[in-house]
């Protein structure tokens, strides 16, 4: 996980890297530029709850940052899960993609995209 990270004002955080490759993403497709980066969990994966991204429109109740030019919003649900989790991304050809480095996550299962919360 990288040490370069930007603060943030909703609980997620991504490091430079992480920004870098969202707004790479966003300059691919047209469809995308200018949406928010949607972090949130959701009910599901092999460990009770699963990590989930997407460019999406900002909603009513959604916490937004604004981390080196990548718009976060996380709803209020997935704040209760995520509140210090670390969005990594890596271009390693094996287990790279993005990573999300939970302080919440009692136990994260091998594929890296669902967990058990300590609740």
């Amino acid at each position: 996980m990288s040490s370069d990270t930007i603060p943030s004002a909703n609980g997620v955080t991504l490091t430079a890297a992480a920004a870098a490759e969202v707004r790479n993403m966003q300059s691919n497709k047209p469809e995308d530029a200018g949406k928010p980066l949607r972090v949130f969990v959701e009910k599901g994966g092999c460990s009770g709850m699963q990590y989930s991204m997407v460019f999406d429109e900002r909603r009513d109740g959604d916490l937004v940052s604004e981390l080196d030019g990548v718009q976060v919003v996380v709803d209020a649900f997935s704040l209760d899960f995520l509140q210090g989790a670390v969005v990594d991304h890596s271009d390693d050809l094996t287990g790279g993609g993005f990573k999300i480095s939970n302080p919440n996550a009692a136990h994260t299962c091998g594929c890296g995209r669902s967990f058990e919360s300590q609740e």
